[in-house]
């Protein structure tokens, strides 16, 4: 009987070596194939990329303010482009992340169960809403409201070009409200696996629950509320179609009643039909972007780690 059990325990054993051997293999394969996706996305932007930096310039695409590629001397200037961008999302983020974060605090730390099971899936319907209807409501709801709004305030000016409510100030609410889902969910998930411990023992020296929350809670999930924000930025500065509803899609400079166009909406818009050195700007303007959400990922990354050292 003794032996038995022994011979047993022994296949076991060997079973269960099999299976983590067999997992180890899997992790490392998929491991692997994420590498190698991103390599292989970054060296074909690298390559489709740079030749037009070779033909036009570097300085000339990224430091010119004109943006004419079908005229008689063709003009690839994207400053103004990438100032939209940069712009854009930075005034998304300054305007969605608080809200988000307060939404996930509500969600999280103040709501009631019942309501809770209210917000939470309005929230995560928020999520599921295609980018190309979130560009229709701002066209049939916003732009609107944003075109008497500049009737009111430039009535009597005889310079200002009316876009009809297609501006920066439309794209900036368009996109604060797109990343809301990715903030509010993933910064609840993170207030919510801080431990009880440091709340209990917060409340126990005399702190009140809102100060427990902005001075223990939230300090505690910075790492997850850091990568809400990174995924925020990614989600902003990559979007194109909403925007391209929304935004005019003309090559101004980024003022909150000016028609702009983005990064991503200046390749929507004319890569259908581009052709040549034109097609080759697109790609660099591709390239602009990629190295654009490279960096922002980096320096946010980076932040976290010196924090979470911090913390130690």
């Amino acid at each position: 009987m003794e032996r038995g059990q022994t011979v047993s325990i022994i296949g076991s054993n060997k079973t269960k070596s099999l299976v983590e051997k067999t997992a180890h293999v899997v992790f490392v394969v998929c491991g692997m194939l994420s590498i190698l996706a991103v390599l292989s996305i970054t060296l074909y932007m690298i390559i489709s990329g740079t030749p037009a930096i070779f033909k036009v310039g570097l300085k000339e695409i990224v430091f010119s303010t004109t943006w004419a590629p079908t005229a008689a001397e063709p003009q690839y200037g994207i400053l103004y482009v990438i100032l939209t961008s940069v712009i854009g999302t930075a005034l998304a983020i300054v305007i969605g992340v608080p809200i988000g974060l307060l939404t996930a605090v509500f969600l999280s730390e103040i709501a009631s169960n019942k309501l809770a099971g209210i917000v939470k899936p309005a929230v995560e319907l928020l999520a599921g809403i295609p980018s190309v209807v979130y560009g229709l409501v701002g066209i049939l709801i916003l732009n609107p409201l944003m075109y008497k709004l500049e009737l009111m305030i430039f009535k009597d000016s005889t310079t200002h070009q009316f876009t009809g409510g297609s501006n920066l100030l439309s794209a900036v609410i368009v996109l604060a409200i797109m990343i809301l889902p990715t903030v509010i969910n993933i910064s609840e998930s993170s207030l919510k696996a801080v431990p009880q411990q440091l709340r209990a023992s917060s409340l126990a020296l005399g702190a009140s629950h809102i100060q427990t929350v902005f001075r223990v809670t939230i300090p505690a999930a910075k790492s997850g509320i850091i990568t809400a924000i990174v995924l925020g930025v990614g989600r902003a500065i990559g979007e194109a179609m909403a925007i391209t509803l929304v935004a005019g899609s003309s090559v101004n400079i980024p003022l909150p009643f000016h028609s702009v166009r983005f990064l991503t909406t200046a390749i929507v818009s004319e890569m259908g039909y581009s052709a040549d050195t034109h097609r080759e700007v697109l790609f660099t303007i591709g390239l602009v972007l990629f190295a654009f959400i490279m960096l922002i990922n980096i320096g946010l990354n980076s932040i976290l780690k010196k924090g979470g050292k911090g913390d130690e």
